[in-house]
Parts: C-alpha cells; sequence; structure tokens
C-alpha cells in the first residue's frame, strides 16, 4: 500500500459517530436525509440535485420524464409530441390538470414556465445547463396544444423539456420563490430554515395516487449521522452514505450517480494559463489512492467530463498517471521561463458535496504541495461555493482549482459542452472561438455526426487544452430503512419519486 493509500485509509477511519437526533416516525410518512440542505426551492432549479430530489415530479412535474435506465422519452404533463419541420416541435398536454392553487394547467401556463425559466433576471439552472446555446420559444395553439420553434434544430428537444418544471402561473418572473406550486402528487407544505422541508400528498392529483401521505425531508452533512439515523429507525433512507459507513448490506446500496468529479481551473489566471502547470497537476493527484478509501471502490477513473452512457463520450481519452518526478520537471520549465509558479492557488472545496469531500480536497491539496504549488484551501458553503461557481467570474480573482461535481444522466453530451467549455455557458473558463463553433455544430447534429462532434470536443479540451482536473465518475450508497421497499438507480442522483417508494 502506497503512502498515500495509507494516510487516506487513516483519515477516513478517523471519523467518529455522533448521535442522531430523534424524528418523530407515523405509519405512512417517511423521513428522508439529504447531504445538504437546499438553499432555495424554485421550479426552475430543478436540476440540481439539492432542490430535484424534493420537489421534481414531486411537487412540480415536467411535461415529458426521462427513463434514465434505458433514455425513453415518456408522457408526463403532455400526453404526446411530434415534430412537423426540423425547427418545430408540437405537444399535445394532458386535459383536466389543475395546480395545487387551483390554476388551469394549460398552454398558456407552459409558455409562462418556459418564459420564467428564460427570464435574464434569474439564473435558472434549468435554462444555463440545458436551453442556454439554443433559442428555443413557446406559443399556444389551442388551451391543450404548445408550439415549440427553435432558431436552429434541436433534435433532441424533448429530452431538454424532461428538465424543465412547470410550476403553477402565479409562480412570480423576476424572483425566486421558495414556495413552489406545480401539478404533481405532493404539494408544498413548508420549510424550517435550516432544519427540515415538508411535502404532503395532494388527494386530487391527477394520477395514480402514491401510499406515502407526508415526507419530511432533513439534513446532516456527517454521514455517520445520516447512517445512524435510519440504522436506529429515526429516518427511513439516507443519501450519499460514505464508503466506510456503509456497512449493512441488508439496507445499504450502491448505484451509479451519473456524476463526475473534477477539478475546474482557471485557466486564464496565472500561473494556471500555463498548461505545463495545469498537466502537473493532472499529474500529482494520486487517483488510485483514493479508491477503496473516502471514494468507493466502484467509483472509476474519468478522463472527460461525461461518463460512458452519455452520448458524445470518447472511449479513446484515457485517465492521467500519477507522475510526481514528471509533474515537478514540468514545473521547473515553466519557472525557468519566468511563470511564477511560487503563486498562491486557492483550492476551493464544498461541504458535502459527496460523502469525504472534505477530507478528498485535504489529501489533494496536500499532494499538489508535495510538487512545490502554493496551495491555500477553502472549504465553502453552498451558497459561496456557488458564488465562485458561476459567472460572472471575478475579474481580481485568484488562480483557482475548484472541485465541482456534474451530472449528466439526460444521455447526451449537449448537458454538458455548452454549460461547461463554450465561451458563454455559465460555468465555463474557456474562450475558444473554434471549440465554440464545434461545440454550436455539435447541438443540430444526429447520429454518428453528432457522436463524433461531441467526441472531438472532449478531445480538445482535455488533450489540447487541460482545461479541468478529471477525477471520478462516482457512485453513491444509500442507505434504505427496513420500513421500505426501494432499490436506488441513476435517476436519483437528482430526484426521488416518492410514488416509486413501498411501504412494507
Amino acid at each position: 500500500m502506497n503512502f498515500w493509500k495509507t494516510l487516506i485509509l487513516a483519515a477516513s477511519a478517523a471519523l467518529t459517530i455522533p448521535s442522531g437526533i430523534a424524528w418523530a416516525q407515523t405509519k405512512n410518512s417517511v423521513t428522508i436525509v439529504l447531504p445538504a440542505g437546499p438553499d432555495r426551492l424554485d421550479p426552475c432549479e430543478t436540476p440540481r440535485s439539492v432542490i430535484g430530489r424534493i420537489i421534481k415530479q414531486n411537487v412540480v412535474e415536467t411535461l415529458v420524464e426521462l427513463d434514465y435506465g434505458n433514455g425513453k422519452i415518456l408522457p408526463r404533463l403532455a400526453e404526446s409530441w411530434e415534430q412537423p419541420s426540423p425547427n418545430e416541435w408540437v405537444f399535445k398536454l394532458r386535459k383536466g390538470v389543475k395546480f395545487h392553487d387551483g390554476a388551469p394547467f394549460d398552454a398558456k401556463s407552459v409558455v409562462y414556465s418556459v418564459e420564467r425559466t428564460n427570464d435574464p433576471k434569474l439564473t435558472c439552472i434549468a435554462r444555463t445547463k440545458y436551453l442556454d446555446g439554443t433559442s428555443i420559444v413557446a406559443s399556444v395553439i389551442d388551451d391543450n396544444t404548445v408550439k415549440f420553434t427553435t432558431k436552429t434544430p434541436v433534435p433532441i428537444l424533448p429530452t431538454l423539456l424532461a428538465q424543465l418544471a412547470i410550476s403553477s402561473p402565479n409562480t412570480p418572473k423576476g424572483e425566486y420563490t421558495n414556495k413552489p406550486v406545480g401539478t404533481g402528487p405532493y404539494r408544498f407544505e413548508g420549510w424550517a430554515q435550516g432544519a427540515s422541508v415538508v411535502i404532503v400528498r395532494d388527494d386530487s392529483y391527477w394520477g395514480a395516487k402514491p401510499a406515502i401521505e407526508k415526507a419530511t425531508y432533513v439534513w446532516r452533512g456527517e454521514s455517520s449521522v445520516a447512517a445512524a439515523m435510519v440504522e436506529t429507525g429515526e429516518a427511513d433512507l439516507a443519501f450519499s452514505i460514505a464508503p466506510q459507513d456503509a456497512t449493512n448490506k441488508a439496507t445499504d446500496k450502491v448505484y451509479p450517480n451519473s456524476d463526475t468529479s473534477m477539478f475546474r481551473l482557471s485557466v486564464d489566471v496565472p500561473p494556471l494559463n500555463d498548461a505545463r502547470v495545469r498537466k502537473a497537476i493532472n499529474l500529482a493527484i494520486d487517483r488510485n489512492a483514493f479508491l477503496g478509501s473516502v471514494i468507493s471502490s466502484e467509483a472509476q477513473l474519468a478522463m472527460q467530463q461525461v461518463g460512458p452512457s452519455v452520448l458524445g463520450f470518447n472511449p479513446k481519452l484515457k485517465p492521467w498517471p500519477y507522475d510526481p518526478t514528471q509533474a515537478k520537471k514540468l514545473l521547473a520549465e515553466a519557472k525557468a521561463d519566468g511563470v511564477d509558479v511560487t503563486r498562491e492557488i486557492r483550492m476551493v472545496g464544498r461541504a458535502g458535496m459527496f460523502a469525504n469531500s472534505n477530507e478528498f480536497v485535504e489529501a489533494a491539496a496536500e499532494m499538489l504541495r508535495q510538487i512545490g504549488l502554493n496551495i491555500k484551501l477553502d472549504n465553502l458553503e453552498m451558497s459561496q461555493w456557488l458564488q465562485v461557481a458561476n459567472k460572472p467570474f471575478a475579474a481580481d480573482r485568484q488562480p483557482n482549482i475548484f472541485l465541482t461535481m456534474h451530472d449528466n444522466n439526460s444521455g447526451d453530451a449537449a448537458f454538458t459542452a455548452f454549460f461547461k467549455y463554450h465561451s458563454n455557458g455559465r460555468q465555463s473558463e474557456l474562450h475558444d472561438p473554434e471549440l465554440d463553433a464545434l461545440i454550436d455544430k455539435a447541438g443540430t447534429e444526429q447520429g454518428d455526426k453528432r457522436v463524433a462532434d461531441y467526441q472531438e470536443v472532449f478531445r480538445r479540451i482535455y488533450e489540447d487544452k487541460v482545461a479541468d482536473v478529471p477525477l471520478f465518475h462516482m457512485v453513491n450508497f444509500m442507505r434504505v430503512g427496513k420500513r421500505i421497499d426501494f432499490s436506488p438507480t441513476i435517476a436519483n442522483a437528482v430526484e426521488l419519486q416518492l410514488a416509486s417508494l413501498k411501504l412494507k
């Protein structure tokens, strides 16, 4: 066992198991433990797991639903759809549906939700991750028919709409809401800031009535606490149990979560604007040392920001080797050419990003110090982390090695390439007109041409640009209590439909 593996295992073994906090259970209600609490509950933010796991397809619904297992698009609030021309899609809506506030679900409400999601006053991730880079206009044909018109062909538009939640037309534009109103099987009851969110079954729901009447969501940053709450019956289900806490084969279930972890590099800021420094960082991190210690042994080494199941994944790219000697050599070459490799670099983590994420960034920071880099580590809370994650980036910022985790369970590279790497992408540090043009072109292609273009996009990013430090295609452990019959799937990376939980 190498030095890093020994050190990391020791750190993870030192984690203690504090006692949980008692939470009352009733027969037809459940308590669910999340690794972090939401910062808001706006429907246009449901692609973020911290929000989507609570309200997506529970409180608010989408026109269509993605079957994450096979990539098929299923009807939800829309019953059918067709593409009469390359730039037009027509959706037929379900009749007789109402929002929880009594407003009718109709074509006007769909247009309103699209307009609200596209409101520039809001930085809705449903737009910045899924709709940016396209021009989509929704219009009413009749009460139960909506037409979507695009400036250029968008062959995956139904897949995009699987990420756009439809909220009541009484939801205000231009400002976020923390009181989501949708058409789902559950209505929002309340949010005790810093403590819990409660949703309750809506018995007037248009679809099948779920067995669970009430769900209370709480959050605990310590995996051991979350695991103990389920073990003692204080909770029924806990997300993101750390590998060292997943000790009960009867209750702890591993599943692929579609997330890929990475360090984003501020490629325009010295010394990270030198490719040799970026390569040295990649070579200095012993990724294999983390597997089976703070990261599950079932995770896979990443070589790009999408996983093997995503259309556009490039199988020819290889994970970076661990080679600190070569890393030091590259830094020495850069220094000889006048690059200030001693400048302080800020490594940014986030509490609760994934199980053991704090321990991971601490070990990674030390690995970079060992090759001579001057690393300052900051573990931020969610709101602080989001300020660094998204544009506009501060012009005078320090060089950043920024820990992030990106899910692409919708199965197409379009949901990654623009958002993360296009000059206009909300979380992109790159400014490359040729890469932008290739991303734009790929988004309009179909079949083999689409695959080939996206594969070339990722090749350029990781071989030519060295824009990031790819880490792991992640997996999660979920602890499922004895009262619940449920097996997690890749869908649970971003949502947990309460209707899929069965009470024993």
